[in-house]
């Protein structure tokens, strides 16, 4: 009788649902897993020794490379940790401002890890779907900063510029009639915050929609339930953070265990799962999506009646504004220094982590007194969670390794960084 051997099985990196460049090596007993060796490093790009290498405010632009789907989150946590080395206070309404466009960024992760996860088991609808609300949350990323994905919004002292008063409209042109500009332009006649404010009220509806095609579906239930099982002490073990230890059932959210800006002003819930399985995972970041919304509403419900400074006015540590730049010699020296050598930190050793859409997303950061770190140390929620993927899949099915990987929500950025 011939020898029964396990198959090795190499699982990416060009395959779809690796989500960039993940090669697993899989060791198979005909279709079960019985091992796998997850292969990090391919989209290795050296973050924290540029980081090292630069001066501070030169390295926030990095940040939004990491988690490329979460940007301003990694900003934050990185500005954070320069504010605590310097011991400097962030005008309130720059916290109000940080804390909406973290939630705002906090729905745009969760669109597209719904669009994706749900892609890989097979439904393609529900990409169509997230796709067309995170446009409306692109284009206010980039009526505040200009840029889409890479924002470098968040600055030390604050963020770059106040919400504008109006938002950019469409135009007509070869492909799109005066009606179809009308109609796509009816809420952007306002400023920035009713744009959102008319997102929010719309934006329930929709994970209404999502919740109809998923929650009850028996096809995505057969592929998430009972699959990716891990307990709630196993979870504590194996440095789960976020949605992936919320979905075990364990309370941990640091926006309100260890509140930061103004989270400890917010009304919001935090939901919990109970089995610590993959549709666990998926109702308590569909919950998410909710108290997001919830969060957005409160700030923009403060920025309204609430005018003031969003950057800080010392210009040791932010730049003067142009206006100011292009009038003052004493500005324009100011500018030139901030942007060419930066500014130097007292010496000493800080961390910060922020309730990042995947999990606790820190930095940590040794200053010896010059004008660049001694020391960048990233903190990645994915890295722990892939890192738990063998343990995850073994006993499972060849399939669900694509559905555990989806309820991960890993994004290599920040894995390999």
């Amino acid at each position: 009788m011939p020898e029964l051997r396990n198959m090795t099985l190499n699982f990416g990196p060009q395959h779809p649902a690796a989500h960039g460049v993940l090669r697993l090596i899989l060791e198979m007993n005909g279709e079960v897993i019985e091992r796998a060796d997850p292969h990090i490093g391919l989209l290795h790009r050296a973050t924290e020794k540029l980081a090292e290498s630069k001066p501070y405010n030169q390295s926030i632009g990095y940040m939004d490379r990491l988690d490329y789907v979460s940007m301003m989150c990694n900003e934050h946590a990185y500005v954070m940790t320069i504010e605590k080395l310097l011991k400097i206070e962030v005008p309130i309404r720059a916290q109000y401002i940080r804390v909406m466009f973290d939630e705002i960024t906090r729905i745009l992760n969760h669109l597209l890890w719904i669009g994706a996860h749900a892609l890989d088991v097979g439904a393609m609808t529900m990409f169509l779907y997230a796709f067309r609300e995170r446009e409306d949350l692109m284009d206010v990323y980039e009526a505040v900063s200009g840029a889409r994905l890479h924002a470098t919004y968040y600055r030390p002292g604050g963020v770059n510029r106040d919400l504008p008063d109006r938002m950019p409209n469409y135009e007509t042109n070869q492909w799109r009639s005066e009606s179809d500009a009308n109609r796509l332009n009816e809420n952007r006649s306002g400023s920035l915050l009713d744009f959102i404010e008319d997102f929010t009220r719309r934006f329930p509806g929709y994970v209404d929609e999502y919740e109809t095609l998923l929650t009850d579906n028996r096809i995505w239930k057969q592929r998430t339930v009972g699959i990716g099982v891990v307990s709630p002490e196993r979870a504590m073990q194996l440095g789960f953070t976020g949605p992936m230890l919320r979905g075990s059932g364990v309370e941990w959210d640091l926006r309100k265990k260890q509140p930061y800006e103004v989270y400890d002003r917010m009304d919001f819930d935090v939901p919990v799962g109970t089995t610590g399985d993959s549709y666990d995972r998926y109702l308590v970041r569909m919950e998410e999506m909710r108290q997001s919304n919830r969060i957005v509403k409160q700030c923009i419900d403060w920025l309204r009646v609430n005018p003031g400074p969003v950057l800080l006015e010392d210009h040791k540590v932010t730049p003067p504004r142009r206006l100011e730049m292009k009038e003052d010699m004493e500005s324009l020296i100011h500018h030139f220094k901030h942007f060419t050598e930066g500014y130097c930190i007292p010496a000493g050793e800080a961390y910060v982590g922020i309730e990042h859409p995947k999990g606790e997303f820190g930095i940590y950061m040794i200053s010896d007194g010059a004008n660049k770190p001694y020391r960048v140390k990233i903190r990645a929620p994915g890295f722990a969670h892939l890192s738990a993927l063998d343990e995850m899949v073994r006993g499972h099915m060849l399939a669900d390794v694509v559905a555990v990987i989806g309820t991960q929500d890993i994004v290599f950025g920040e894995i390999d960084r």
